[in-house]
Formats: C-alpha cells, sequence, structure tokens
C-alpha cells in the first residue's frame, strides 16, 4: 500500500521518514517531490568497467543551468537528505521531466528500509536538455513493508552507498564478488 500525504506527515512526525529540508508545498497526493542539487558528475573513462573503480568527475550547475546532451550519461543527486526507517521508498521521474526526455534512473528507483541518504541519480536525456539546480526532478514514493525488517539498509555491513554525502556517487559494483 502506497502511503498519503496524511500518512506521510504523520511518519514524519513520528520520525520513521525524514526529508531534509523540507517543503510543504513539495508534499503530494501520495508522494513528496525531490530536487536537483547543484552537483553533477560525468565517468573519466569512455569506457567502464564492472570490476573497477570508475572514478568521476563532479562539476557545479552554473546559475544559468547545464546541458545536459544524449550522448553522454550523468550522475546527479537530490537536494534532499533522506531516511526512511520503516517504509519501501520508490523514486520516479515527475511526469513533466520525463516530457523533456529526461531520464532520472536507469534501474535503481527503489530505495531499501533504512536508506539514509541523498539520492544519485542516474540521468540521461534524448535530446539536448537545459536543467537547473532546485529544479524538481522527481517523486519519492512510500510503501507500507509487511512483517519484520531484519537488516535495515543502514545497519548492513556490506551496504556499499551509506557514507553520507550531497554528491553524486559513482558506481560500486568493483566492491561485489564476482
Amino acid at each position: 500500500m502506497i502511503l498519503t500525504d496524511q500518512q506521510i506527515l504523520d511518519c514524519m512526525e513520528k520520525g520513521s521518514i525524514k526529508v531534509e529540508p523540507f517543503r510543504r508545498e513539495s508534499l503530494g497526493t501520495n508522494s513528496y517531490d525531490v530536487h536537483l542539487g547543484k552537483t553533477l558528475a560525468v565517468y573519466k573513462d569512455s569506457v567502464l568497467d564492472a570490476k573497477s573503480h570508475n572514478k568521476i568527475e563532479n562539476f557545479e550547475i552554473p546559475a544559468e543551468g547545464y546541458v545536459l546532451t544524449p550522448d553522454n550519461f550523468y550522475l546527479g543527486v537530490t537536494e534532499e537528505y533522506t531516511e526512511t526507517l520503516a517504509h519501501v521508498p520508490f523514486l520516479e521521474g515527475k511526469s513533466s521531466v520525463g516530457r523533456l526526455g529526461i531520464d532520472i534512473h536507469a534501474t535503481a528507483g527503489k530505495g531499501d528500509v533504512g536508506f539514509c541518504n541523498y539520492w544519485t541519480l542516474e540521468i540521461s536525456v534524448k535530446k539536448p536538455v537545459r536543467v537547473y539546480a532546485g529544479m524538481p526532478i522527481g517523486q519519492l514514493i512510500y510503501f507500507e513493508t509487511k512483517g519484520e525488517i531484519i537488516n535495515p539498509y543502514n545497519k548492513k555491513s556490506s551496504a556499499k552507498y551509506n557514507e553520507v554525502k550531497p554528491l553524486p556517487v559513482e558506481s560500486m559494483m568493483w566492491k561485489n564478488s564476482f
């Protein structure tokens, strides 16, 4: 079951959901709008290797915006830090963003119970499009869980994305054994 606006507010009051900064106007009927942070990143190498630590270069979006191009893949970050301690958060693109040809995640739209961090966005575009820091970029939808949580993400020793920082984070696939 998806949480409604009132349920999201109730969970925030109880502390099981946190969004910082919180903007009341970003609360939808059954979602919360998140915004594009000021930092984007691109991979340094043109060929990525799943078994290697692929390095990224961060840069800030200037006040006049930044043009994303279809020939590149970008990592972005949400302006909001979130904590979701009892629900499964899903990050989806906003329809207005999709209608500009912007995809905000390649495969990683679902978070885990216990995810406490900024969201890294996996951004690709269909046409060149100018984006701006602070623009609405996606929406968080919260699903109820059924049953006890044994191993929340923020307590897992194997969790690869627990370091809190308001910057895009590159793939940590190289930390897996395969």
